[in-house]
């Protein structure tokens, strides 16, 4: 039923861009036979509109791969710096919620770890809403700050780093085994605010998958059993993606945009001082507003990412058509 209604929804969307374009070039001609320029200024303006929308729209048809359509967690990680960078991590937290709000999407914090002095040492969100994962995939990696840090009493310029990890909520018609053996569970005390029960008991669950090193937790729960569920979610999550990622990378072995938006490698760098400029190392998009930028503003990053992959895809079926 959900499937269906999102099908509903973009043929709907898509009939009613036909219909708009229609009904202004209607009145463009009406108002070229009354000589009535306002009528056909005013037509000409509202199909420029249906432009940008039907570019949308054109981005949206990108995502179409296997959970792209699906919900998706977000993992952000503090980098060396220590309260700078935790500063930092909490700043991509705000961007990324802001981002999901603005598409009407639902953000729920599944676990953060707060820093000594300010900011957060690590944060998990599960981002609800129609293709999630298609548009946060490209966010994965590395992010790149660069101002005059307001930690340091001498006002000099930091460089910190925080990393970006994303990947998809996996429904039922999927199935992930994993054997009890190949993992470990630790539970422990949340952090940060809470109740009396919250802080009191070892409600909070860490898995480690022991073959691949892969480790979820989620202490947003007080109940431990509703944590360990959400944090099994998560791993087959996890295990999943890795898997998506592999089968992505033999069917077009020479994408190398792939490799740069793994772990480890930056992609976007956001510089506040002594200019002001947001710039995609691998697409080149610029912003001269990083504020904008860390206020949500982030869908032509994404859109430009999400069409270098299609380019790269294209380029390697062209190559073996040849």
């Amino acid at each position: 039923m959900q499937e269906r209604q999102q099908l509903d929804d973009t043929i709907n969307a898509i009939n009613n861009l036909g219909n708009s374009l229609d009904d202004n070039i209607g009145m463009i001609e009406l108002g070229e036979e009354e000589g009535e320029s306002s009528i056909v200024a005013e037509a000409e303006e509202a199909i420029r509109g249906l432009q940008d929308e039907i570019a949308k729209r054109q981005i949206e048809t990108l995502l179409s791969g296997e959970a792209d359509s699906n919900d998706s967690y977000l993992e952000i990680h503090a980098g060396a710096g220590g309260t700078e960078s935790q500063d930092w991590a909490n700043m991509l937290l705000r961007m990324y919620t802001r981002w999901a709000e603005r598409r009407g999407m639902k953000v729920e914090l599944l676990e953060i770890h707060a820093g000594e002095e300010a900011g957060i040492k690590s944060a998990t969100l599960l981002v609800k809403g129609h293709n999630g994962y298609g548009w946060l995939k490209t966010e994965s990696g590395v992010h790149r700050l660069v101002r005059i840090s307001p930690y340091d009493s001498n006002a000099r310029r930091h460089t910190s780093f925080a990393s970006v990890w994303v990947f998809p909520v996996i429904d039922d018609t999927i199935e992930i085994d994993i054997p009890e053996s190949e993992v470990r569970i630790d539970t422990y005390r949340a952090s940060g605010a809470g109740g009396q029960h919250v802080n009191t008991t070892d409600s909070a669950v860490r898995i480690t998958h022991v073959p691949s090193g892969i480790v979820v937790q989620c202490q947003n729960e007080r109940s431990q059993h509703k944590n360990r569920a959400t944090a099994w979610d998560m791993l087959r999550a996890r295990l999943y993606e890795e898997e998506l990622k592999r089968r992505e990378e033999e069917a077009d072995a020479t994408n190398s945009a792939k490799t740069e938006i793994g772990w480890g490698h930056q992609i976007r760098s956001y510089v506040l001082q002594p200019y002001q400029l947001v710039k995609d190392l691998r697409t080149g998009v610029e912003s001269t507003s990083p504020q904008d930028v860390l206020d949500g503003d982030l869908d032509p990053y994404m859109e430009a990412a999400l069409s270098l992959r299609i380019d790269g895809v294209n380029a390697q079926l062209v190559e073996d058509l040849e």
